[in-house]
């Protein structure tokens, strides 16, 4: 491991890249789990008398888990940068 100062802008600009990963990847795989779940447990599930009922459930919460999922590639990949700039005795 190098002892090199990254720059601040460069672990924003990574943070930001791994948030809109994160605002990718968790409602994807979130509405798979929530289908799966619902396809599971719940027998009235893809039946015609359901109306697309457990696919717009999936879609809601994979709706709402966008943002949480920036949120945490962004703090995932910020915080061991900040505390890798920190060991290496970078200030400011």
């Amino acid at each position: 491991m190098s002892n090199e100062k990254p720059s601040m802008a460069w672990l924003i600009i990574r943070s930001i890249l791994f948030g809109l990963l994160g605002l990718v990847v968790t409602p994807m795989l979130t509405a798979i789990l929530v289908l799966g779940l619902a396809y599971t447990f719940d027998s009235r599930c893809g039946t015609p008398g359901d109306s697309g009922g457990c696919e717009m459930g999936a879609f809601s919460v994979a709706l709402a888990m966008a943002l949480p999922g920036f949120a945490i590639g962004f703090f995932a990949s910020l915080i061991p940068g900040l505390r890798r700039r920190n060991r290496a005795g970078i200030g400011g």
